[in-house]
C-alpha cells in the first residue's frame, strides 16, 4: 500500500471515531431540555441515602456503641453517673437511664458516611438524615454537639458524679478498717505457751471376717459285702456298690489265697479201702 492510501485511511479512521463519541451528544441535542429550578426544586434523594447524622438525645443511654463503631473516631461521648436520688426518665423503646450524657460531638469534618454506627445503637437514637447542605468555610463549624445540657450543667454532673465517687471509696476504706480493727481486737484463744492436745482419734473396729462357705461332704459309696466261690475255698469277694448303681470288684477277689489261710484248712480223712501211694500191700 502506499503512503498515499494509508494518509486518506487514517484521516477517514479520524473522522469515524468522533462520529461514535458524539452519537449521544447528537441524540440529545434534538431532545428538549428541562432545566429544575435550583433550590427551590430538588431532585428526590433516596430512602437509604447516607448524609448527616442526627442524634435524639432523649433517647440516647450513652452506651457508647457507636463511637466503638466508628472507624475513623469521629463520634467523641463523655458520660457522668447519675445519683440515686435523681430520675433521668426512660427511652422510647422502655429502657431506663442512669448515665447523663455530658458531651455528644460529631465531627463531619472525618466523617465518611458509611453508616456503621447506626445499627450498634440499641436504643436506635441515632440515624442518617437526608440533609446533605451543611458546607462551611471554617471546618471547626462541622463539629456539632448533640447535648441538651448546657455547659455549666455538664460541668456541674461531672463534679457531683466524682464527689460521689469519692465518697463511695472512702465509705469503703472505712469498712474495711473498721473490719480489720475488729479482728485485731478478737482474743487469741491459742498462745504459742499452751500446749494444745489434740482428742485422740476415734478407734475403728476391724471388720468381722466372713464366714467360709459351707462344704457338702463327699458321699461315700455304700459298701455291700457278697462272699462269692466260699465252696471252691477261695476268698471271699467283696463288691462295693457306690450310690452311682455300679459294682466295683475288692482286690481280694483277685489275688490267691495267703498261705496262712492254706494253713488253716483242716486235712482229709482216709478211708479203710484206700490204699496210699508209696505204701506196702
Amino acid at each position: 500500500m502506499s503512503s498515499a492510501d494509508t494518509y486518506f485511511k487514517n484521516i477517514g479512521k479520524g473522522f469515524w471515531t468522533v462520529l461514535l463519541g458524539m452519537k449521544v451528544t447528537m441524540r440529545h441535542l434534538f431532545t428538549p431540555a428541562v432545566t429544575i429550578q435550583y433550590p427551590d426544586a430538588r431532585m428526590p434523594i433516596p430512602e437509604r441515602g447516607r448524609n448527616r447524622l442526627y442524634v435524639n438525645m432523649d433517647d440516647c443511654i450513652g452506651c457508647n456503641q457507636c463511637g466503638m463503631a466508628c472507624p475513623v473516631g469521629c463520634i467523641t461521648i463523655e458520660t457522668a453517673k447519675s445519683l440515686p436520688t435523681e430520675d433521668l426518665g426512660v427511652t422510647s423503646t422502655g429502657q431506663k437511664k442512669r448515665l447523663w450524657v455530658t458531651q455528644f460531638d460529631i465531627d463531619f469534618a472525618k466523617c465518611c458516611y458509611c453508616g456503621l454506627c447506626v445499627p450498634p445503637c440499641p436504643t436506635e437514637c441515632i440515624y442518617m438524615t437526608d440533609v446533605f447542605e451543611f458546607s462551611e468555610y471554617d471546618r471547626d463549624k462541622l463539629n456539632y454537639s448533640f447535648i441538651t445540657l448546657t455547659p455549666e450543667e455538664a460541668a456541674q454532673k461531672t463534679e457531683q458524679a466524682k464527689a460521689a465517687e469519692k465518697e463511695a471509696a472512702a465509705k469503703k476504706a472505712a469498712a474495711a478498717a473498721a473490719a480489720a480493727a475488729q479482728k485485731a481486737a478478737q482474743p487469741q484463744n491459742v498462745t504459742p505457751s499452751q500446749n494444745v492436745t489434740q482428742p485422740p482419734a476415734q478407734s475403728i473396729p476391724p471388720a468381722a471376717p466372713r464366714p467360709a462357705p459351707a462344704v457338702a461332704p463327699a458321699p461315700q459309696p455304700a459298701v455291700k459285702p457278697e462272699i462269692a466261690g466260699a465252696e471252691a475255698g477261695q476268698a471271699p469277694s467283696v463288691t462295693a456298690e457306690p450310690q452311682g448303681g455300679q459294682k466295683v470288684s475288692s482286690p481280694e477277689s483277685v489275688y490267691p489265697p495267703k498261705p496262712q489261710e492254706q494253713a488253716t484248712r483242716a486235712p482229709q480223712e482216709l478211708k479203710p479201702n484206700d490204699n496210699p501211694k508209696g505204701s506196702a500191700d
